[in-house]
């Protein structure tokens, strides 16, 4: 696998978070800057970036973190920044069905726009507001294996650390990531699971505040 190489000699990988306007996409990038949670945060009209560095393994790794547009009549506007992308989060709002449904769509368009050398993640936010829920969580993890990505639940405006350290796991399994060909047949190996140590996985406390342990071969994480 070939790496581009930054001005300051770290590696440099573009992560894109992609998915409908106003499911927290700004919003968790600014958590991963250290940036506070913005309630009155705007709907974005132009595509930014924020890098963020990770110690991986010895190395540095640059990530530029994409905060793409989610408004439908933009949508062929946001297409150009899929370009050279290794880690593509797809975002939706768990209060919102379509949100969820709508990740197809933007598969579709990151599939059409590159090649298979990047991988899936699946972020459900607005965690906070879980009473309010209209996503089925087992069908968004049967999503996330389809796409063989990650999944996790978060909220952008009460937990800083969960989205972070998502992105950092999305990195280590990109570095392990060696592209197959379709990237809908695409298969990882089960080494690159949070639990390769012998991790619990912990599924995000909810109403009864009690942990689960996840009984499925599916990679999570979870603080």
């Amino acid at each position: 696998m070939k790496y581009e190489i930054d001005d300051d000699g770290n590696i440099r990988l573009k992560a894109i978070l992609i998915g409908d306007s106003g499911v927290g996409k700004t919003n968790l990038i600014n958590i991963s800057a250290g940036k506070d949670f913005d309630i009155n945060e705007k709907v974005s009209v132009n595509a930014s970036f924020f890098r963020k560095q990770f110690e991986i393994g010895g190395k540095t790794y640059n990530i530029y973190l994409w905060d793409t547009i989610g408004q439908e009549k933009l949508r062929s506007l946001t297409k150009l920044f899929f370009k050279n992308s290794k880690i593509v989060v797809l975002v939706y709002d768990i209060t919102n069905k379509q949100s969820f449904e709508n990740l197809k769509l933007w598969v579709k368009d990151v599939k059409d726009a590159l090649g298979d050398d990047f991988i899936f993640g699946v972020c459900g936010n607005k965690a906070d507001l879980y009473l309010k829920e209209q996503v089925n969580e087992e069908e968004c993890i049967k999503y996330a294996e389809s796409l063989n990505g990650r999944w996790i639940i978060t909220s952008a405006k009460t937990d800083k650390v969960r989205f972070p350290n998502f992105l950092k796991e999305l990195v280590e399994d990109y570095i392990h990531y060696e592209p197959k060909g379709d990237i809908g047949n695409k298969e990882k190996s089960d080494n690159n699971c949070i639990n390769k140590n012998n991790d619990k996985n912990i599924k995000l406390k909810k109403k009864d505040n009690k942990d689960k342990k996840s009984k499925k071969k599916f990679c999570f994480l979870f603080s």
